[in-house]
């Protein structure tokens, strides 16, 4: 078995007690290439963010850091720029080939709301080692948005695979001649290259940039909130434009992309060569994002930029990142956009699913 385990095989993975979970895991936590995590019941806010580090437990860290803890059970709201650490209902205990690695959910980044994944003895943010065996805990920061959250709501997710299973270029080119990956040419270097959207052919809206100061989003309430309380339209006609450091922004890449249903991709955060900004917070891309067979005719790529260090002009059409292909060690059962809800299928310039269609 190599490659990224698919939704079956998580099933299997929780038949036989390698993932587990109180309250027991529900069937829509189940992903084409992915579980979704749940929040637990319990927050600690902590004076600052933290590893576990080699040889000791979250549980230890955050008696050292501790400021206070809040009960999430009727729903709190995590304030602003403060660090707060969440043990998750779930927990692992996977066998030694296989390991794991985590990422905010699709809906989650587009709020600015910095979730990643720690473990005990975890050297990383959002890695899990091979063979762990022990509890899961988030790490959550917003950053734009105060939100409001609650037991069970589900920010972050994890993917799993077992051996080598990153494409090369050379084996990235063979898959794009033989099943198109974006429409158009193929930049494909260390990955395929995506560039930035500035010249849409029917308006001038670009993207969004996050207000500084608004109200609290409530987590469970879709299609709810009024874009313009929380974001401010950015227009140009001149292709290019200037990200303010510290500022949150949602644009799109110019290429539509698809991933075939034995594939999986994950969006590489920084591309320090062409700028100092990051460009993505949720970096899993489904089997059948886009892709035809799974009811998509190519999905633009929704880009979380924040600038760092200096004003930045952002031009039409430069690269920005890059999209890393992984083989799927089974196709799904089920595809991304296929037979189950899946927010953003044929997207292009799209906000979170908390707001209004624009």
């Amino acid at each position: 078995m190599t490659g990224v385990l698919a939704s079956q095989q998580l099933d299997r993975m929780i038949a036989d007690g390698a993932i587990a979970a109180t309250p027991p895991i529900l069937p829509e936590q189940v992903q084409p290439a992915s579980l979704d995590l749940r929040l637990g019941t319990r927050a600690w806010r902590v004076r600052a963010s933290f590893l576990a580090g080699e040889g000791r437990t979250v549980a230890q860290r955050l008696e050292e850091f501790e400021m206070h803890q809040i009960d999430l059970t009727h729903g709190a709201v995590l304030e602003k720029g403060c660090v707060y650490v969440v043990p998750l209902m779930e927990r692992l205990s996977l066998p030694p080939e296989v390991q794991a690695v985590a990422n905010a959910k699709s809906s989650t980044g587009r709020l600015d709301l910095l979730t990643r994944t720690i473990t005990d003895g975890g050297e990383e943010f959002d890695r899990v080692a091979p063979g762990y065996d022990g509890p899961l805990y988030a790490e959550i920061c917003p950053r734009s948005f105060s939100v409001l959250v609650r037991p069970g709501m589900r920010l972050n997710q994890i993917r799993f695979r077992a051996g080598q299973a990153v494409l090369s270029d050379d084996e990235l080119r063979m898959l794009h001649a033989e099943s198109p990956l974006v429409d158009g040419d193929a930049v494909i270097d260390g990955g395929l290259g995506f560039s930035v959207d500035l010249k849409p052919a029917e308006s001038t809206l670009v993207g969004y940039r996050a207000k500084p100061h608004t109200g609290v989003i409530d987590l469970d309430r879709i299609g709810f909130y009024d874009p313009t309380e929380f974001w401010e339209e950015i227009r140009t006609s001149a292709g290019q434009i200037i990200l303010d450091p510290g500022a949150f922004y949602i644009l799109v890449s110019r290429e539509a992309v698809h991933i075939p249903p034995a594939y999986a991709a994950e969006m590489a955060p920084f591309l320090a060569m062409v700028g100092e900004f990051r460009v993505h917070y949720a970096g899993f891309f489904d089997p059948g994002f886009g892709h035809a067979q799974a009811g998509g005719a190519g999905s633009r790529g929704v880009l979380e930029v924040r600038c760092h260090e200096s004003p930045f002009v952002l031009e039409h059409g430069q690269v920005v990142g890059r999209l890393v292909y992984e083989r799927m060690a089974e196709v799904p059962g089920q595809l991304y956009g296929q037979d189950i809800a899946s927010n953003y299928q044929g997207q292009g310039l799209k906000l979170s699913k908390h707001f209004r269609a624009v």
